[in-house]
This record gives C-alpha cells, sequence and structure tokens, in this order.
C-alpha cells in the first residue's frame, strides 16, 4: 500500500478516490476488444460515452486540413487564455448557425480543455467552498468531482422520479423550494442549479416553456443556472418511420443559448464540449457561454493552465469554417445515431424490458430491477459485473447517478458499430432469457 503522508489533504483524498468505478474494469475489456474473426469471444465496452459513428468522415477532414493548409504563425505563440479570437468567431458562428440560431457575441465564449475542465473552472468561479449545486436526477456520476475535488463544491441530488417514462423532463419547481431550504438549513447555499439536455443517461429534452419558468425561478433566487448542451446535436431523428408513433406529442428541441440571447441575465450560462457531438473526446475542448461579463474576464484570467493547444484550435477552427460540411457531418451522425437507437431499443422493447424513451445523447437508460437479488448499490454492482462476466458487455454500473431508485443502469449506443451493436443485443437478450428460466 503506497504510503500517501507526504500528499496533502486534497491529495491523499485523491489518491484514494477513483474518479469512477468501472474504469479498471474498462482498461480490462480494452485489452480484449470483440472482433469478428481474430476474437469473438472478447469484450464489447458500452459504459464510456465515445461517439464513433462517423471519426472517419471527420478524420478525412482534418487531414485535409493539415494537407491543404500552411500553419498560420498564431499557432506557436502565445494567444487569449480563454481562447484565440479567430477560434471564438468560429465557434460563434457554429453555435449561431447549428444549435442556438441567434447571433453569438464570440467576447461570450470562454474555452478550456475539455468539458471538466470548463466545469471546473466555471465551479470554481460562481461558488464558494462549501457551497452546493443542485442536479436532478439520474445524472452524469464524474459531475460529483468535476464541481468537487478542486471547487469544493457539494452536490444535491434532486430526485426526479423516472417513471412515467417520458422523453422530455418536466418537475414541479417545488422541488427546488424544498432543496434550497434543505441546503439552507444544512448551512450551506443553493449557489447553482445544473441541467443537460438531452440528458445523461435519460435521453429526455427540457421544453423551451419549462427551461423559460426555471431561468425565471433562478433569476429570482440568484441562483446561477447552467444548463450543459454537450449532446445538443445528439439528437435522434423522431420522424423515422420505426420511432415516430412513440413521440405522438413532443415539443422542439430549444437550445438554452437561445433563451439566454433573450434574458441577457448574469445568472444564466451554457456549457458545451467537441467531445460528443464531433466524437472527438481526446481533443479536449471545453467552452463556457455567458452573458456575464465579469465571469467571462473572470475565466480568462484564472485560466491560463487550462488553455487549449493552439494548433488544436487552428485545426478545429477550420473544420468549423466549413458549414457545408458541418451540415453533411451532422446528417449523416443523425442517421447513424437514429439507427444505433433503434437497434437497441427494439431489443429492449422485444425482451419486455422498460427504457426511458430518448431524444437524444448517445444512451439509453434501462431498468433491470426485475433481476435485482437486492435493491441496494451491492445488489446494483453484482448484476452489472454478472452481465460483463457472462456476456462481455460493460454497461454503465448506477453507483453514482445519485438516483435513490434502484436498478436502472445506461447503456451507451455510440461506442460500438452498428455490427457490434447487434453482437451485444444478441449477447444480451440471450443473458436475459436465461436469467428469466432462473
Amino acid at each position: 500500500m503506497p504510503d500517501s503522508t507526504h500528499l496533502s489533504n486534497k491529495g491523499i483524498s485523491a489518491s484514494k478516490s477513483p474518479m469512477r468505478i468501472d474504469l479498471e474494469i474498462y482498461y480490462e475489456a480494452m485489452e480484449n476488444l470483440y472482433h469478428s474473426e481474430t476474437n469473438p469471444d472478447g469484450a464489447l465496452p458500452m459504459n464510456v460515452a465515445e461517439n464513433h459513428l462517423c471519426w472517419d468522415m471527420l478524420r478525412n477532414r482534418i487531414e485535409k486540413v493539415t494537407r491543404e493548409n500552411t500553419i498560420p504563425d498564431w499557432v506557436a505563440s502565445y494567444t487569449d487564455p480563454a481562447g484565440a479570437p479567430s477560434f471564438r468567431e468560429a465557434t460563434g458562428e457554429f453555435f449561431s448557425k447549428f444549435l442556438m440560431h441567434v447571433p453569438v457575441n464570440p467576447d461570450s465564449l470562454a474555452f478550456s480543455g475539455g468539458a471538466t475542465s470548463t466545469i471546473e473552472m466555471t465551479s470554481f468561479l460562481l461558488a464558494n467552498p462549501g457551497d452546493t449545486a443542485v442536479i436532478p436526477a439520474p445524472s452524469y456520476p464524474v459531475y460529483t468531482g468535476d464541481i468537487g475535488t478542486l471547487p469544493e463544491v457539494k452536490r444535491f441530488d434532486l430526485q426526479v422520479p423516472s417513471m412515467p417514462l417520458s422523453s422530455e423532463y418536466q418537475f414541479d419547481l417545488q422541488l427546488l423550494q424544498d432543496a434550497k431550504e434543505k441546503i439552507e438549513a444544512n448551512g450551506s447555499a443553493f449557489r447553482m442549479l445544473i441541467l443537460t439536455q438531452p440528458d445523461n443517461p435519460t435521453g429526455r429534452i427540457y421544453s423551451e416553456d419549462f427551461l423559460r419558468k426555471i431561468a425565471d425561478w433562478c433569476i429570482e433566487h440568484q441562483i446561477h443556472l447552467i444548463v450543459n448542451e454537450i449532446y445538443g446535436l445528439s439528437q435522434l431523428d423522431i420522424k423515422n418511420p420505426s420511432l415516430n408513433k412513440y413521440y405522438p406529442e413532443v415539443s422542439p428541441f430549444i437550445s438554452f443559448g437561445k433563451i439566454m440571447a433573450e434574458y441577457q441575465s448574469p445568472f444564466l450560462h451554457f456549457w458545451y464540449s467537441f467531445s460528443k457531438d464531433f466524437g472527438i473526446s481526446g481533443f479536449r475542448i471545453g467552452v463556457l457561454h455567458s452573458h456575464n461579463e465579469d465571469l467571462i474576464h473572470a475565466y480568462r484570467n484564472a485560466g491560463l493552465g487550462h488553455s487549449i493547444s493552439n494548433y488544436t484550435q487552428w485545426v478545429i477552427q477550420e473544420v468549423l469554417l466549413d458549414h457545408d460540411f458541418l451540415k453533411a457531418f451532422f446528417k449523416s451522425f443523425q442517421q447513424k445515431l437514429t439507427e444505433s437507437y433503434l437497434i437497441v431499443s427494439q431489443t429492449l422493447q422485444n425482451l419486455n424490458i422498460p427504457f426511458n424513451p430518448s431524444r437524444g445523447s448517445l444512451f439509453v437508460w434501462m431498468d433491470l430491477s426485475e433481476f435485482l437479488d437486492e435493491e441496494s448499490l451491492k445488489g446494483e454492482e453484482k448484476l452489472w459485473l454478472e452481465i460483463y462476466e457472462k456476456t462481455g458487455i460493460l454497461i454503465t454500473p448506477t453507483n453514482g447517478f445519485g438516483h435513490t431508485e434502484k436498478g436502472w443502469y445506461r447503456i451507451v449506443i455510440t461506442s460500438l458499430n452498428h455490427e457490434e451493436l447487434k453482437v451485444a443485443m444478441k449477447r444480451l437478450s440471450d443473458f436475459i432469457q436465461i436469467k428469466r428460466k432462473g
């Protein structure tokens, strides 16, 4: 056992607190990947939120940029810690045309090295140590570390029932008021409300009307509302003939950036990263959008150590300026994402496994509570490991999502190609049928 007495208190805590509990098994699975010919019994990791569906298409475009263009001189020099001016302009145009559909001022954007860095920086600048961020549960487990490890912001999981299953989020705002009173009674301050849309893990979205109600409530109580649209363009084609019957009456997806443009409030903010929609998590590009000028200035002044490589900014800038390519790219991505969703959702329907109907994201949130030996974290972990050991399918364990309802698991539908996904669903079907036979 390593001696950690030479570390700071935070260092000791970090050394004993893994970022997520499934990483060790994930690395094991990555050493034994399925291949139809050379390793047909190999593992099928579906626990890490990566999007591999259109990488070949994007890689070709990136290679064209680097092959046909001379690297500009500014790439080799220091630039604005919040992002090179030309990169901020290109991103503003991208947001305006493809996501928010309103003009976006480049000066309202600040970049850092990945979504984690953006979340950490924003939390550090908006909240004091010991303050609380409220997050509707179930939600992204690693928010806990992102807001807590360095900013020392506490996480409060707002319990939003999973039933009835729906593709839209809707909850009584009294839940926020109750949370505020509880947090304050415990000596903390309700400082931030974090929403994700489309949601991780449920794939739900928030209607424009509901977003406005939440924004009004937060402004009234001077609470910072942050909407994370890291999956903003990872939307399903719900008009697909195989899907449209499941969405008889739905609200259109409206980016929170559009609402922010109208409100111009210092309490409304927006997160994005290129990791998921573009499938380039390794490029490490996260962005904060806010009309709070003080926050953007603070981000710039404190963010030098979180800056993105100028070379990365230049390459992606050139891609972002090619709107014809982006239009084709996202059309292809939506088609492939929808097909992935159909492969998984139709399998679950055939097995009578409940799941949350999704509007987007890279996931399906499914209810396997039928197979729990006991309704506890221990019971959930036992089933999660059993699925991996008997099928080679590694899904995301529920530990950390913050929900009190037991037996729900997240499955990433974009980490495998469609043929691999069909293999995974065949293995899952066989496992469930055997479990039901006892």
